[in-house]
């Protein structure tokens, strides 16, 4: 049996255009961190380690698998942002930390293992910088938004709306944004992009 998220978590990755709460579990990543500019090269270099390492995760784990859930497929890329200083956005300013959330069935000691092989089969400087780490969940809003990054504010505002009407402030300043399409195969009007933060 395959394990996919999009049928099976449906209330985490389900979100709609219209703002709603929900509550975010623990969860396990792989992640690496970056500052400055989404545009510049760096930026999609440590994209790339991150997949690298993603799917070396799961063709270990579909080759040893015996029984049971056999395969799975790769969660989403996501970025959780913060702006280094200043309210404006200034994209130069900018510090992020990229993930791809692992099934709960993989343990520590497989995602160590599909590292090095990464490091053995494609040697990156950049696979030095990816670490595994637990993320701990909460009370959350979120909602979907359709259309290009630049636009996300729009999105933000309604979000932002939708919070105070609950009486919810924000638990941190930075927020999560969980990528649905590939921006390099996908028309700007059409990228599919949850955005959510933290409440109180």
């Amino acid at each position: 049996m395959k394990y996919e998220w999009k049928k099976q978590e449906k209330e985490l990755y389900g979100a709609k255009t219209v703002p709603a709460v929900v509550t975010v579990p623990e969860q396990n990543y792989i992640m690496i961190s970056g500052e400055g500019n989404p545009n510049d090269a760096d930026f999609s270099n440590r994209v790339s380690a991150l997949y690298s390492v993603a799917y070396a995760v799961k063709m270990a784990y579909k080759k040893a698998a015996q029984g049971g859930i056999d395969d799975f497929a790769v969660y989403p890329l996501e970025g959780v942002w913060q702006k280094i200083e200043g309210d404006e956005l200034v994209k130069e300013n900018l510090r992020y930390t990229l993930m791809i959330r692992q099934p709960g069935f993989i343990e520590k000691d497989r995602i160590d293992a599909a590292l090095e092989c990464a490091k053995v089969k494609k040697p990156n400087p950049l696979l030095e910088e990816i670490r595994f780490e637990i993320v701990q969940g909460g009370t959350c809003v979120q909602i979907l938004h359709i259309g290009a990054y630049d636009d996300e504010l729009v999105s933000f505002a309604m979000l932002d709306k939708f919070a105070r009407a609950l009486s919810l402030t924000r638990a941190e300043s930075c927020h999560r944004e969980i990528y649905l399409n590939n921006a390099n195969r996908t028309e700007k009007s059409k990228l599919k992009t949850i955005l959510r933060y933290m409440v109180k």
